[in-house]
């Protein structure tokens, strides 16, 4: 009964991760301009994401422009875009073959230690699709950081965090906890007694 509650919670889990990986990946709030120097007070916050960018003015109007061409945009934009995607229909394929394996679906047959190496299986493929997406957003931060902090960026170009990494982030941890419970459900195999059970000495005494 445990075994089957763990794995349903870390469906749950991968299930609120996968949301929040195609939330923060949606979002255009990657990174946000940052106030610094003679960028304090201004009425336009600039905003980019993966897919397009956003200009947020003080009296709430909002515009927003798609990147016209895929081969204008720098490396590291095309890596974090591949690496979320890749990181996704990871996800996707792992929360199927978790569905297989987990107790309380009737697929996968009725064998109850092959569907827990199924689950076992969909966990470790959750995993693996977290860990792509933390890539992508610890290489996308770290180029935010670099160029924060490089000297010859302009001021009024300097770019913080946005909101929607963190929810990328946070995503990406909750499939890793969800993939790491799926995977402990796997049951140990039973260990064999390695001396032979001493039997007790019979009742019966034979007579020549």
């Amino acid at each position: 009964m445990a075994n089957k509650g763990l794995q349903l919670l870390g469906f749950a889990l991968s299930l609120m991760g996968l949301i929040g990986l195609i939330i923060g990946t949606i979002l255009p709030q990657w990174k946000m301009s940052a106030y610094v120097g003679d960028n304090i007070i201004t009425a336009i916050a600039m905003y980019e994401g993966l897919w397009m960018s956003c200009a947020f003015q003080s009296t709430g109007q909002i515009q927003c422009k798609v990147y016209d061409s895929i081969l204008q945009l720098n490396s590291a934009l095309q890596a974090t875009r591949a690496l979320m995607i890749v990181g996704i229909l990871v996800t996707v394929a792992g929360l199927g073959v978790s569905t297989m394996g987990m107790k309380c679906t009737n697929c996968g047959g009725d064998d109850k230690a092959k569907k827990s190496r199924i689950a076992m299986t969909g966990g470790i493929i959750l995993i693996i699709g977290a860990l792509c997406s933390i890539v992508a957003c610890s290489w996308f931060a770290h180029r935010i950081i670099q160029d924060f902090y490089n000297p010859f960026t302009p001021v009024n170009t300097k770019y913080e965090f946005g909101s929607a990494i963190f929810i990328a982030w946070a995503g990406a941890f909750l499939d890793i906890m969800g993939g790491a419970m799926l995977a402990a459900s796997c049951p140990k195999a039973k260990s064999t007694p390695k001396y032979p059970i001493s039997r007790p000495p019979s009742s019966t005494k034979e007579y020549v």
